[in-house]
């Protein structure tokens, strides 16, 4: 996080730590790095409420300090996230800006609200929601300050008044500056600014009236017809120096005169005040929020400020029954391994002053007696009577309502309507929903009822993240983080994978050999649910009902069994039909198969032969099928009548003879559906233009061995088949060689705010075609077909297809899947694994899913599962249902308390956690995690009083053994110094023992309700999952919080931890860590020591050798012989042990000051190292003969750098899952090295809640690629939104000297551009030097390869995502 810090203090400890006399040396081989984010920020800060996509599109905006995410809540309750992007800075305050009674509002805009976003750029940035780049786009940035967390300069808090039309910005303390918004012009938004005090006021100290903190500030209203002429009144809430209470002081704006004069001062002897609230439509009201109670200040005469209601909170009315509500919170406290860093890190890193998150407090000093409103939210709808929620910081949740009558105000304060975690945020939405967050747990949606709130939902949260582990999952095949997430009451283990959730419903044995494809069909054409399901194999096609089970049904439908099925579909209510290579046949399923079908024994069919040739492909539509031959080449249009006997059959309309052979078909639908509620609902005032021939008669896709995608149109009326657009397919590499194995796969038209074509390559790529742009401007969507517009004439057919954007997402063809018929639904696309397709982006837009690569795949809809999927992977059938509404792919198991450490013991397949504040303050543990189920399977608890601290497996003989590490003593363990304070800790030794119960029962499968099946169904092998509830153990536990796939492990195997030893240690022992194959290392205070087991038994513990560093050891890491200390001031120490004399020896020192988080040894020369502010470096102590820094003790070197702006208390190696399938077939003709070198990868959590993987690149890679990024940087599309400077953000914190880790992110966007502007921003002039490092060889470096830089970005975005 970042913090406030003083600006010439930590000017000039940078100085001091990037003090160097000569250049740094040249990069090495293992130097460059690429960072990238696989998985976004999950605490939310910051809340705000508007119209960004449209007036008709109310939605919600996160601010996660590193990201902002644009959401909506469904008709269900659920969150469903729109977009989410990097901000590239660290967000302070955001606050919407309505634009509703703008006079501009009617312009391109459109009344959209703006969204004000202060930051540690030092500017004020105004955004706007772009639905063509399907992001926020900068509108405008105003300077304030200089870049940073200065506490002293502009930039740490706004506020929006009610109309739009004034802004305010403070300091944290002594300054405040009031901005009028522009009611005309969108070219420059500030009208007009004025700041307090003014520069001559600030050099005067005795005119200046405002002297101390800002806690709190808004304007108050003056009425609802308020005039350009208003002079706006400005409450705030500040602490003068010296005093013990808080005091509300009012300011106004002279616009007119351009001075602001303090109109009053309200104080009041007694609590202490917090904030200060304006009632909406009030026009005078405001709340002045204090410790203890809520006073209802009446400040319409603003010289005149009086309460006119006191309410207060400790005698609010009595919570309903206990049994209600979820157990109340715990204090939390000590949440990182060293819990102990308040004062240290203010005294010796400028860090912040307080801790928001109470990550580093072990205290509960500052728990106030006195219950206060901690957030708070107004109805969203206008009322006579506002409303408003508060919870309070115990928990509790209140209403108040304020009643206007001839005698003045009241104000009615109702029950207690809900007890649970304090909140930071929430937020009174649309549809009578409560959206709540809380820092380190997850949020929560109510349905606000008329006493109390109902739970619908959860906000996943897992920050803060401690620990981590990674663990290679087999059945995945590939791995998965298991992460200690939380804090007491609301710790958690949660389940990290890449990729968007599925949820796994059933899975079959591995005896489907041969399936060639597979569909789902439904038995009318309004039907919202499949009826059937068809499996085609290479000589035989089995057809099986939807439903609670599924039975073959293969003869009461009618298909031919004993054929491959070529394509299937719904034709018209009631009749199916089958394509096979020598046949069409129409069938009429029986009641038997459906209850819709006809009341007879035995189906009803027609089969329709071609003549003299083998039909290769076919296609199924609302009345119509299209089918194609290979030789020769014929595609023959063909319908469905009825006959005078009340039956059917099929007849060809029409044949044409083509060129080429085809090689896919699709046919759209003709009506625009849903994708899902609201997510992805823009404003539908504009039409969508459609291209002439598609307004009437009927539209199919074909793709050619040309290769050539086609859009063909066929009516009956006379017009017949003609082709209306049409697109090549050639496609070349950087040398200018044609790619092979360009033909369509398959191919989809897709209408969202645009109409285009998608295409999947039978060589792994995936293609964009749109119409060329026409004279008159297109809209936006449509949602029937009466408002398309035709936008193209008769005689300029066919138009030929612009290609927008090429991706490669594998080797093998790509399939496309659609979520439903819409044709705005998503996309699945099938290569070597699957991926998800947004088709409301423009672009190409992809995601992983987390799911193993699949050969097949079609949408299964019942009501028992509306979005499921069935996969066929491995032989086996895999139905799970797509979790769009889960933002993270975070399974969660609930363990109490705050888990601290997470180890993973292979042998017994079990996760080692300890715990710590479990019941109360003073109790911890540590528990065997069973990671299938999350159940605590055993544990060892700790004396009273005795804080784990951390952990370690260490080899003792041929048997593991578990090293503990405690602390005794209460209170910090470090002097403002950064010395050890005096304490006390225990080294313990556990042993995992094994043992086998002879009577209990077998593994246990769990199947998910009204998921069973019969024995006709071919699940009736399967692995289910838990039943969804809500945890009664967890206070704001979801139905995610269930078991992995239900499997719990075999009941007569048991794992118990039993104590060997303990000792006293005169310090906490903050860092284990094991060395060699017979000893381990233990810190205690500043001393660390070598220990080991004399004849390898476990109950005698000895201390071989002792070192000592100046300053509080965090870490210990080795590698072989390799030790490295890392400590709270001096950074990271490389020592080595000779046991020969039983003494350490420091070698090596690092180059700055460093407040150490975590590191590890990359090799024996090389560490990877995170601080406590936000950055990540790597080090070595390669020999570089003309580069040495001036002192000889600081003798390591800094290879790269890195500043993430989130703490990572905890990083890993890399493991091999960041290794890219097919290497040799995708690298690039002039790239000779992959993101493969998974030795090298590293793996950070932060307390954000974020993953970030460090990659390793080649010289050449870095080089091309940091390229690009100095262009994206500077580009107006793809530069940090809110206007930072990305070389001095990515390298804050760090020398200038050092290689820069690339930022994957900025690249990222490079993908998500189509090829024009991809070109634009290649074609951008080269930064100047001051922003590149400018050298002989980059001069003379050939222009950027748009095919080149497309190729590598693949890469990473498919080995990184």
């Amino acid at each position: 996080m970042a913090a406030p810090e003083n600006e010439s203090s930590a000017q000039s400890q940078s100085s001091s730590a990037t003090a160097a006399p000569t250049p740094p040396p040249p990069p090495s081989a293992g130097d460059h790095y690429l960072a990238k984010c696989v998985l976004r920020p999950s605490v939310v800060l910051q809340v705000a409420y508007g119209y960004f996509r449209s007036r008709s599109s109310r939605d919600i905006v996160f601010g996660k300090e590193t990201c902002i995410e644009l959401v909506v809540i469904g008709e269900d309750g659920v969150v469903e996230s729109v977009c989410e992007q990097n901000v590239f800075g660290t967000i302070k305050d955001l606050a919407v800006i309505p634009q509703s009674n703008k006079l501009y509002s009617t312009s391109f805009q459109m009344g959209k609200d703006l969204l004000a976003v202060l930051s540690d750029s030092g500017k004020l940035s105004f955004l706007s929601f772009s639905n063509e780049m399907h992001r926020f786009s900068p509108i405008q940035h105003v300077q304030l300050s200089s870049p940073g967390n200065s506490r002293d300069q502009l930039g740490r808090m706004l506020t929006v008044d009610s109309s739009g039309l004034f802004l305010a910005v403070s300091a944290y303390h002594d300054r405040f500056a009031l901005f009028s918004l522009s009611t005309s012009s969108m070219a420059d938004i500030i009208h007009q600014r004025i700041f307090y005090p003014s520069e001559d006021e600030r050099k005067d100290s005795s005119v200046q009236a405002l002297s101390g903190t800002i806690w709190s500030m808004c304007f108050i209203s003056k009425g609802f017809n308020e005039s350009k002429d208003y002079d706006p009144v400005l409450a705030i809430v500040s602490n003068r120096k010296g005093s013990l209470l808080n005091e509300l002081v009012l300011f106004r704006w002279n616009v007119k005169e351009e001075s602001i004069s303090l109109i009053s001062e309200y104080v009041e002897a007694g609590a202490l005040a917090h904030s200060i609230v304006e009632v909406p439509h009030s026009y005078g009201f405001a709340f002045l929020l204090r410790m203890g109670d809520a006073l209802l200040m009446d400040l319409r005469d603003p010289q005149n400020p009086c309460c006119v209601v006191r309410t207060s909170l400790d005698l609010v009315p009595a919570s309903l029954v206990e049994e209600q509500f979820l157990e109340e919170s715990c204090r939390v406290q000590d949440g990182d391994d060293e819990g102990l860093f308040n004062v240290a890190a203010c005294a010796l890193l400028e860090l912040r002053d307080y801790d928001p998150m109470f990550i580093d407090n072990e205290s509960d000093n500052g728990k106030l007696s006195s219950k206060h409103v901690s957030s708070w939210t107004w109805e969203p709808e206008h009322n006579h009577n506002p409303r408003m929620i508060i919870c309070l910081d115990d928990g509790e949740y209140f209403m108040f309502e304020l009643i206007y009558e001839d005698d003045g105000v009241k104000v009615n304060i109702s029950e207690c309507l809900y007890k649970g975690l304090p909140c930071k945020e929430i937020l009174w939405v649309e549809g009578e929903f409560l959206a709540t967050f809380s820092e380190m747990a997850d949020g929560t949606v109510f349905k606000v009822g008329t006493e109390k709130l109902h739970w619908m939902s959860s906000i996943q949260n897992i920050a803060p993240i401690l620990d981590f582990s990674v663990v290679d999952d087999q059945n995945e095949k590939r791995d998965q983080i298991f992460a200690c997430c939380g804090v007491t009451p609301e710790g958690s283990l949660r389940i990290i994978r890449s990729g968007i959730n599925v949820e796994k419903l059933l899975k079959t044995a591995p005896v489907y050999q041969g399936i060639t494809g597979t569909w789902t069909v439904k038995m009318k054409l309004t039907d919202v649910y499949h009826s059937f399901l068809v499996l085609s194999f290479v000589e035989e096609t089995r057809v099986l009902s939807v439903g609670l089970s599924f039975k073959d049904v293969t003869d009461s439908v009618g298909f031919q069994p004993d054929v491959c099925t070529l394509a299937c579909g719904l034709v018209a209510d009631g009749l199916l039909v089958q394509i096979h290579q020598d046949a069409i046949r129409l069938c009429m399923p029986t009641m038997d198969a459906h209850a819709d079908g006809i009341p007879v024994s035995s189906p009803f069919f027609s089969s329709w032969f071609p003549e003299n040739v083998s039909i290769s492909l076919g296609a199924v539509g609302k009345n119509l099928i299209v089918v194609s031959t290979s030789n020769p080449c014929f595609l023959s249009i063909l319908g469905v009548k009825s006959l005078p006997s009340q039956c059917c059959e099929i007849y060809e309309i029409q044949r044409v003879t083509l060129q080429y052979e085809v090689s896919c078909i699709s046919i759209p639908q003709k009506y625009i559906g849903k994708k899902r509620p609201r997510a992805s609902a823009l404003d539908n005032s504009c039409k969508a233009a459609i291209p002439y021939g598609m307004e009437r008669g009927y539209t199919f896709l074909i793709g050619t061995h040309k290769p050539s995608v086609e859009v063909v149109s066929f009516s009956e009326d006379g017009g017949g088949v003609r082709v209306i657009a049409s697109a090549m397919v050639s496609l070349t590499n950087t040398t200018g060689t044609v790619i092979s194995g360009c033909i369509p796969q398959d191919v989809r038209l897709v209408l969202v705010d645009q109409i285009y074509v998608l295409s999947g390559l039978r060589n792994g790529m995936l293609l964009r075609f749109e119409w060329p742009p026409f004279s008159h401007s297109s809209g936006l969507n449509s949602l029937c077909k009466e408002e398309m517009d035709t936008v193209s004439e008769r005689n300029n057919l066919p138009v030929n297809l612009l290609l927008i954007a090429t991706r490669r997402i594998g080797i093998t063809p790509v399939f496309l899947v659609p979520f439903s018929d819409s044709l705005d639904s998503d996309i699945i696309a099938l290569s070597d694994r699957p991926w998800l397709l947004q088709t409301a982006r423009q672009s190409l837009s992809y995601t992983s899913i987390s799911f193993q690569p699949s050969t097949h795949a079609t949408p299964v809809c019942s009501s028992e599962c509306p979005q499921g999927i069935l996969f066929v992977a491995e032989n086996c059938l895999h139905l799970v249902e797509m979790v769009h509404s889960k933002r993270l792919n975070a399974q969660k198991f609930h363990l109490g308390g705050t888990p601290r450490k997470v180890i993973y013991h292979s042998e017994s397949k079990l996760l080692i956690v300890m715990r710590t504040d479990l019941y109360d303050a003073c109790t911890s543990d540590i528990c065997c995690v069973d990671p299938l189920s999350g159940s605590v399977l055993s544990s060892y608890k700790l004396k009273p009083g005795e804080t784990g601290k951390s952990m370690e497996l260490v080899r003792v003989g041929n048997e593991q053994v578990l090293v503990v590490g405690t602390s005794l003593s209460y209170g910090p363990a470090i002097l403002p110094s950064g010395e050890a304070e005096s304490t006390r800790g225990r080294l313990i030794i556990l042993c995992l023992e094994h043992t086998h119960n002879s009577d209990s029962g077998s593994m246990t499968i769990c199947s998910k309700a009204g998921s069973s099946s019969q024995r006709t169904s071919p699940f009736r092998d399967v692995v289910g999952c838990t039943a969804e509830q809500l945890s009664s153990s967890s206070l704001c536990s979801s139905p995610d919080d269930n078991s992995y796939d239900g499997i719990k492990l075999d009941e007569s195997e048991t794992w118990h931890l039993r104590l060997a030893s303990a000792t006293t240690w005169p310090g906490m022992v903050l860092a284990i860590c094991p060395y060699l194959d017979h000893f381990f290392l233990a810190s205690a205070g500043n001393a660390f020591y070598v220990c080991g087991f004399p004849n390898d038994s476990p109950e005698r513990m000895k201390r071989f050798a002792v070192g000592r560093t100046r300053f509080m050891i965090t870490s210990l890491r080795t590698h072989l012989t390799r030790i490295v200390v890392g400590d709270c001031r001096d950074g990271v120490l490389f020592y080595s042990y000779h046991e020969d004399v039983k003494k350490l020896h420091q070698i090596y020192c690092d180059p700055a000051q460093r407040l150490v988080a975590d590191c590890f040894l990359m090799d024996a020369n090389s560490v990877a190292v995170s601080d406590r502010k936000g950055s990540i470096a790597i080090l070595s102590c390669k020999d570089h003969s003309d580069f040495e820094y001036s002192n000889p003790e600081s003798n390591l070197n800094l290879n790269c750098a890195y500043h993430m702006g989130e703490i990572a208390m905890a990083i890993k190696k890399g493991c091999n899952v960041y290794k890219l399938p097919a290497d040799d077939v995708l690298r690039s003709c002039d790239l000779n090295k992959s993101i493969d070198a998974a030795d090298d990868t590293i793996i950070a959590g932060t307390l954000l809640g974020s993953i970030f993987v460090f990659a390793p690149i080649s010289r050449e890679e870095y080089e091309l690629l940091e390229a690009v990024q100095a262009k994206l940087v500077v580009h107006p599309l793809t530069a940090p939104v809110l206007g930072n400077d990305h070389k001095e953000f990515r390298g804050r914190e760090n020398p200038s000297q050092a290689t820069k880790i690339l930022d994957g992110d900025m690249l990222a966007q490079f993908l998500e551009l189509t090829n024009r502007q991809q070109e634009s921003v290649l074609s951008t002039p080269q930064p100047s030097s001051s922003t590149l490092k400018a050298s002989s060889k980059q001069s003379s470096s050939p222009p950027l390869m748009l095919h080149q830089v497309v190729q590598l970005l693949e890469r990473v975005h498919y080995a990184l995502h």
